[in-house]
């Protein structure tokens, strides 16, 4: 495992972004997936709309049934139909793919445990070692440059194939097979063999920041997160502001996303969307904390779930919007089995904010712009919001 945060680039980017996104950050560069409460199928951006829906699943799963009749690949022939459909961010995923993306949402993935970074001499260098991991017990730390992984060089080479590579996605890797890392730590050179393992990830973060500030960072909706924001609003200080940072989440679970908005909100609407052209409402618990000056920080890599969250807190007047707009990606896919195992991830509609606005290729724009000072600047907002101390 590598990367900024603890998820990993999906092993083939190229096929579709519905999976892709919930991989986030520096890991992936593609779309994110939520998934929204049975039956409604999950968020993610797309073009098809819910009326192309019906006989979209449909040319799909026929497509498939029919290659695999004349003894073809099911899987490279929905591939064909769903590009043939205009639908952009449909995808086909292989069972060891769609596995591997619903433990993510579990809080899960298959890896060694380190995260990394590519230096601007193109070198590798570790920033992160997970405790208990493959990667801890051989020793490697914080600053050792990673050389090579199974012979391969990786110097200069995107962060995101680094990840592909210690994952072993070309051979669909499984916990307990065996890479071999090339490794440097000033002079001295060395290589190490290591297990991969399935490991637990750790998406929401609690700091303090100056003034008392509490800075909840939110990497992704995985399973447990809604849960795990709540506790952290519950156990600040009383009084104290809230920086509620959003920066590069790839979305996730949307039902976690509505209940981190409960902590927030004392009930009411989080977001509309519809399905085949059903519209359903997506309602915050009550009860949540609606004093506690919060300032909700988002940028290009705030996506999908993250979005929801932010365009109910923006529009219901709980939360100051900082930074960049985000990536606008507010549309619903619904997945199907396919007769070999695998699964198309078909969009079937859109959400929408509480006002009513499209999030879809649009994204939402922050109440105030900020770049590389993004921080600084929320905690600016967040004293100006009400007393922090």
């Amino acid at each position: 495992m590598s990367g900024r945060d603890p998820f990993c680039q999906p092993r083939r980017f190229g096929r579709g972004a519905a999976l892709t996104l919930v991989f986030a950050s520096v890991l992936a560069a593609g779309a994110a997936t939520g998934s929204f409460p049975d039956p409604a199928p999950k968020g993610a951006a797309g073009a098809a709309g819910p009326a192309d829906t019906a006989g979209h699943h449909e040319d799909v799963a026929r497509a498939a049934a029919e290659a695999m009749a004349a003894g073809k690949s099911p899987m490279e022939a929905a591939e064909r139909a769903v590009s043939r459909s205009g639908d952009r961010w449909g995808a086909v995923y292989s069972q060891g793919e769609y596995q591997e993306f619903e433990e993510a949402l579990d809080g899960q993935y298959t890896g060694v445990g380190l995260w990394a970074r590519r230096e601007r001499d193109g070198r590798i260098e570790v920033t992160k070692v997970a405790a208990g991991s493959p990667a801890s017990s051989a020793g490697i730390t914080k600053g050792d440059r990673l050389r090579s992984v199974d012979g391969e060089k990786v110097d200069g080479r995107p962060v995101t194939e680094v990840v592909s590579l210690l994952r072993g996605d070309a051979t669909d890797a499984a916990a307990g097979t065996e890479v071999t890392l090339g490794l440097e730590r000033g002079t001295h050179t060395w290589s190490r063999t290591l297990r991969r393992a399935t490991l637990s990830t750790d998406s929401v973060t609690v700091q303090k920041a100056v003034g008392g500030v509490t800075v909840i960072t939110v990497a992704a909706f995985t399973k447990g997160v809604g849960d795990d924001v709540q506790a952290a609003v519950r156990q600040a200080p009383a009084g104290s502001g809230i920086i509620l940072d959003l920066r590069g989440n790839s979305g996730g679970l949307v039902t976690e996303a509505v209940t981190a908005a409960s902590a927030f909100l004392d009930g009411g609407l989080v977001a509309t969307y519809d399905v085949n052209g059903a519209e359903r409402a997506l309602h915050a618990d009550p009860g949540g904390d609606t004093t506690r000056p919060l300032v909700a920080l988002v940028d290009g890599g705030t996506m999908s779930a993250a979005e929801l969250l932010t365009g109910a807190l923006k529009d219901r007047g709980r939360a100051v919007v900082v930074g960049s707009r985000t990536f606008g990606k507010g549309s619903v896919q619904m997945p199907s089995r396919l007769p070999d195992g695998s699964v198309a991830e078909l969009t079937v509609g859109h959400y929408r904010t509480p006002s009513g606005r499209g999030v879809d290729g649009k994204g939402i724009a922050p109440d105030v712009e900020a770049d590389s000072t993004a921080l600084t600047r929320a905690e600016t907002v967040l004293s100006g919001l009400g007393d922090t101390t």
